[in-house]
């Protein structure tokens, strides 16, 4: 459909007509307007709008009349001759249908090389978790229900003996997500008393929310001792008061600072704390249950490091590094932790049954750490070898250039590849991306194209070249990027 031919030339606009500001041809055109109870008769009558709810269509085709409508009023030239047809109107409610019935949370292919990316949705979960999710939504379960004794029960002893087993803390509970966690800890531990906490680990998590912040809502006082890059051991001393509550670190899983820099490390913490008879508190943020530094130069402390250093309480995400669903796991000292089951705040961060049995799967999967590095995807993608991520580099490129177009330009590249989610900021892996060029077309052409594919394609921009990360991107999605690279092929 050409849209560039006017209808009717413009004609003479009478004084009148000049008055109202709409000349002869516009009123014609607006006389030819169709009905709403014409079109929604024939668009009854359609095979592809038959089944459309009636509300939707209704609101549709007032779209489409309405659109035609502010185009004769706004710029009439660009008012085709076949605009008030039968079919050219059913064709536009049609497109607009069609967008109001896709689902708004859809599928994307991650192809920027950032592991567990928040925007995406960060980590994929195992497939056992998949099954489980689906056999409890699917199903009435044990939620709250204890078998044994055929009573009310716990939500969390699905996922309590598991965590404890894994990392040796003496009791655990899970709410939704990890800041939920650290208020919910704070609220118990602290209300009205002074926290102190480092000025170098006042850290910003995602989305504005920043620990200050985090500890007012929950009651409790901010004490900051040290300096951005260096707190020593007589800073948190110099600090202790009748009306110290809790002695708090935060691991700046987000970001790092270098140089001139000086930590107290948790353990010194801990000794500091029974020597003043005062709670320690460590917030992981992204914590890990395995040992990266035994596949890859990555190193971060593991929740069981913590958990032996004596620490009261530690929380963690479920849905970062441990590559489970989104949840803020809370472990550590049993009194402690039933005061926290205790706080009325804990029914309104609680966790549902699918979340439960998403990282109930996840977490058993632990038990065998070869099995849960090749069975959870987040694991497998950071612990994957460059030779392994070349082959599908190559296969994704062996397919793009099935196409045979001149045009086009693909290459393969080295790279770096990121953990994301406020994970390991300073850590770098070894990536190969494919790199596309289509002539008398640019980079950010491309890009725009690639998101709005189905499933959309997103990747990054360097050097007016579009980069796809093959660490992130899955084997069984290497045809759906070659397809959609085609579409932009012709659509350039």
């Amino acid at each position: 459909m050409q849209n560039d031919i006017p209808l009717t030339p413009e004609t003479t606009m009478t004084d009148s007509k000049k008055q109202t500001g709409i000349n002869e041809t516009q009123q014609l055109l607006l006389r030819k307007l169709p009905g709403i109870d014409h079109i929604l008769e024939i668009a009854k009558q359609d095979q592809e709008l038959g089944g459309t709810p009636k509300t939707l269509l209704t609101d549709s085709v007032r779209q489409v009349v309405e659109r035609l409508r502010n185009t004769i009023l706004e710029d009439h030239q660009k008012i085709h001759e076949n605009a008030f047809m039968d079919k050219a109107i059913l064709e536009n409610i049609q497109r607009i249908v069609t967008a109001a019935m896709k689902l708004n949370l859809t599928r994307t292919i991650n192809a920027t090389g950032i592991v567990v990316h928040t925007n995406l949705g960060r980590s994929l979960l195992a497939k056992e978790a998949l099954d489980q999710i689906q056999m409890i939504s699917g199903r009435y379960s044990n939620l709250e229900y204890n078998l044994a004794t055929g009573k009310r029960g716990l939500r969390y002893t699905a996922v309590e003996d598991i965590i404890c087993e894994l990392t040796g803390a003496e009791a655990a509970m899970v709410v939704n997500n990890n800041a939920a966690a650290v208020l919910l800890c704070l609220d118990t531990i602290a209300r009205h008393r002074e926290v102190i906490v480092s000025r170098g680990e006042l850290v910003e998590i995602g989305g504005s929310f920043r620990i200050p912040d985090v500890m007012e809502k929950s009651g409790a006082i901010l004490k900051e001792v040290g300096t951005t890059n260096r707190t020593h051991l007589i800073d948190y001393k110099r600090a202790i008061n009748d009306q110290t509550g809790l002695l708090l670190k935060v691991h700046t899983s987000n970001y790092g600072i270098v140089g001139f820099t000086s930590a107290v490390g948790l353990k010194e913490l801990v000794e500091l704390g029974d020597a003043h008879h005062l709670p320690v508190m460590e917030d992981l943020g992204s914590g890990t249950l395995i040992d990266f530094s035994k596949y890859s130069p990555l190193r971060e402390p593991t929740v069981k490091e913590s958990v032996n250093t004596g620490a009261d309480i530690v929380t963690f995400s479920g849905d970062k590094l441990l590559g489970g669903p989104q949840a803020g796991i809370i472990l550590g000292n049993r009194n402690i932790i039933d005061k926290i089951r205790q706080n009325p705040l804990t029914r309104a961060l609680r966790i549902d049954k699918l979340t439960l049995a998403a990282l109930e799967s996840t977490l058993r999967l632990y038990r065998d750490e070869e099995k849960a590095i090749n069975a959870i995807p987040t694991l497998n993608m950071l612990t994957a070898s460059i030779d392994s991520i070349e082959k599908k580099a190559l296969k994704l490129k062996e397919l793009i250039e099935q196409s045979d177009n001149e045009r086009l330009a693909v290459t393969i590249t080295d790279s770096a590849s990121r953990a994301g989610g406020g994970s390991l900021p300073l850590f770098e892996l070894a990536t190969k991306c494919i790199g596309i060029r289509i002539r008398k077309m640019s980079a950010g052409a491309i890009e725009k194209i690639m998101r709005g594919n189905d499933p959309p394609v997103i990747g990054r921009i360097e050097d007016d070249l579009f980069l796809m990360d093959m660490r992130t991107v899955q084997t069984d999605e290497l045809t759906e990027v070659s397809n959609a690279i085609r579409t932009c092929l012709k659509g350039s």
